[in-house]
């Protein structure tokens, strides 16, 4: 048996997530619209099934997806994140990757990217 991500369902049928909106979908990802978006465009890669060879499909997928739309223009850039544990901002009980758009200007200081989650960390250049 493969190796599960999260504890908790077998299905993201069962899992406490609030997504509803499918922006397309293939045998092991499914990908929704964020339901609470930080920016305009916010998906989450959600795969079939709780286990890591999956998950890391879909944190493929929303590289390709989200290096395709700065290809063609229409953002300056994304983060991809995951959030694992309550520490870490863990709400749903089922893995999921988000992607998010980035377009210039959107913050003040985007030097750090994801650095920027802890207060104070983000521009380790100054």
């Amino acid at each position: 048996m493969e190796e599960r991500v999260f504890d908790g369902p077998e299905n993201k049928e069962e899992s406490n997530a609030p997504w509803t909106e499918i922006v397309q979908e293939d045998f092991h990802v499914v990908v929704y619209k964020d339901k609470y978006p930080v920016t305009q465009g916010h998906l989450l890669f959600v795969p079939r099934y709780n286990t890591t060879h999956i998950l890391s499909e879909a944190f493929n997928d929303a590289f390709r997806y989200g290096r395709s739309k700065v290809q063609a223009g229409e953002w300056d850039g994304f983060n991809i994140g995951l959030n694992y544990g309550k520490a870490a901002g863990q709400t749903v009980d089922w893995p999921h990757i988000h992607l998010i758009p980035r377009r210039t200007g959107d913050v003040a200081d985007p030097v750090g990217g994801v650095r920027n989650i802890i207060p104070g960390k983000g521009n380790y250049t100054i």
